[in-house]
């Protein structure tokens, strides 16, 4: 479906309320529904990042459902994001007009591993800081950041952010759904 700006896409999602939509070279995309696992997995990034971001008054922690219109004139929305309060004072009640410091896609069965690596490239190279992506499947999460070689983070590992979040961590094993006993 093709577009010419967010606010095209701003109408269209007015008609589609139930749909998750970006707009990404002038093209509408409709973002199919992502797996149970990861749903899970990025509610679990979300809220560990969000119980720390809030008491803190960091920034502002968002899911899936917040778009950003970016400086390319592209409108995407990362599984989890978080924009530094400095640069968002307040909620915009539409889409933000920036690109946000830290974005975190979450690989669903649907989901094409070039592709999302190219979104996040996409908010680097518009000014995001941190792109994180986990896959799931492999237990494994790929941290990138602007002119530094991608780092790969598993099980036994700690993710940190120090430059961005100072004094927060993750174990990266907190992350998986939990598995429970018959």
């Amino acid at each position: 479906m093709l577009a010419q700006s967010a606010k095209d896409l701003e109408r269209v999602q007015a008609q589609l309320p139930d749909h998750r939509l970006e707009l990404v070279d002038g093209e509408i995309i409709v973002m199919p529904p992502s797996g149970y696992e990861s749903d899970e997995v990025a509610s679990e990034f979300s809220a560990q990042l969000r119980n720390w971001v809030k008491p803190n008054k960091l920034g502002r922690v968002t899911g899936a459902g917040a778009g950003f219109n970016l400086p390319n004139a592209n409108t995407r929305s990362p599984d989890v994001s978080f924009v530094a309060a400095a640069r968002l004072r307040s909620s915009p009640r539409s889409f933000a007009d920036l690109a946000p410091d830290l974005v975190v896609e979450v690989k669903s069965p649907t989901d094409s591993l070039k592709k999302l690596r190219e979104k996040i490239q996409e908010f680097l190279s518009l000014g995001t800081q941190i792109g994180i992506l986990i896959d799931p499947e492999q237990r494994s999460l790929e941290l990138y950041q602007a002119n530094q070689e991608r780092i790969v983070l598993q099980d036994g590992d700690t993710l940190r952010l120090p430059d961005l979040l100072p004094g927060w961590s993750l174990a990266i094993a907190e992350l998986w759904p939990l598995e429970f006993p018959e």
